[in-house]
């Protein structure tokens, strides 16, 4: 599941900052509200301990201040260490943080909000946390009762009855997804990514195809298809040499289609370069190889040289640093 950056997260308590900046306050209030400034202060610097302390600090002066809920259980999630996972009071960080995102999904009217603290709280069951997936999968259900058409929401769900062993209803979820955004490229790349894993080409491939023709003037998208023709090709040592040729042969197509479109499309040139290469690989005609080899070469080269001319361009932008 995609969350929110922490540039997101902070314009967001920008706006937060900008809406209470005003109005009457009552002692219990005003006191809250500077410890609020505070905590928002020693958040932006990154000291999550300070920040903790202080957030509760205006909770304590004034329990209705929703919008605090989310950044207190952001604060003890940052002061978690999934690497000391079992020690008492690191793993109480995690609690703290999913007991506030939980308040902050329930109190919190803004619907940004909302979505965000659950987003956290998902991610704070998930592997690299506590590694609760019983307790996620809850909690997407509902992100996707809420957004039924949303399909991002379908993919984490995916993701979690694919890492339980699940694969007949992470691949149903994957459907449902379809069928939410039916002509959202991303939704068949994270198909085609979910066949992939389970061994399953012609499904990766039928989905990477449709991903593609629905976006016919982006080359990435056919680049995408050769990079998986490329790597069955070169890492499959069960394909027969006719089903190599034929998947070099429709890698080097999607790399000309891509190249059609965007003539100095480096990734393409470089898999280009590889796949006839190994075209070269399989050719007995040695002229014939050579002359694969040569077009080969010459694809790596401007590839090089066209790598090389947009770093140098990059350099030269006002503000770039020297490395």
């Amino acid at each position: 599941m995609r969350t929110m950056s922490a540039l997101t997260v902070g314009a967001l308590l920008c706006l937060s900052l900008a809406a209470t900046g005003c109005g009457k306050y009552s002692w219990g209030a005003l006191t809250a509200q500077k410890a609020y400034k505070d905590a928002n202060a020693l958040y932006s610097g990154s000291d999550w301990k300070g920040a903790a302390a202080k957030y509760e600090q205006a909770l304590a002066s004034d329990p209705s201040r929703s919008e605090i809920y989310f950044y207190l259980g952001n604060s003890y999630d940052n002061m978690f260490k999934a690497s000391h996972l079992g020690e008492a009071e690191n793993d109480s960080y995690i609690h703290k943080a999913i007991e506030n995102y939980e308040k902050s999904a329930e109190k919190d009217p803004k619907p940004e909000m909302k979505k965000l603290a659950l987003q956290y709280l998902v991610a704070a069951y998930g592997p690299e946390k506590l590694n609760q997936p019983e307790k996620a999968e809850p909690i997407v259900q509902k992100m996707i009762s809420l957004e039924p058409s949303d399909p991002t929401n379908y993919f984490a769900l995916a993701k979690i009855y694919e890492d339980g062993g699940r694969f007949e209803d992470a691949e149903q979820t994957l459907m449902k997804a379809k069928e939410a955004k039916p002509n959202d490229p991303l939704v068949y790349t994270t198909i085609s990514g979910f066949y992939n894993r389970q061994g399953d080409f012609p499904k990766t491939i039928e989905a990477l195809n449709t991903a593609a023709e629905l976006e016919p003037k982006n080359p990435s998208g056919y680049q995408l298809l050769a990079t998986y023709y490329w790597e069955k090709s070169y890492k499959d040592h069960r394909l027969t040499s006719a089903q190599r040729k034929e998947y070099i042969e429709k890698g080097l197509a999607a790399t000309d289609k891509a190249l059609a479109l965007n003539p100095d499309y480096a990734d393409a040139l470089t898999y280009k370069n590889l796949l006839l290469r190994m075209e070269g690989n399989e050719e007995t005609d040695m002229a014939k190889r050579a002359a694969l080899y040569k077009q080969a070469d010459e694809l790596r080269e401007k590839a090089i040289e066209l790598n090389k001319s947009r770093q140098s361009q990059a350099a030269a932008k006002p503000g770039a640093k020297p490395k």
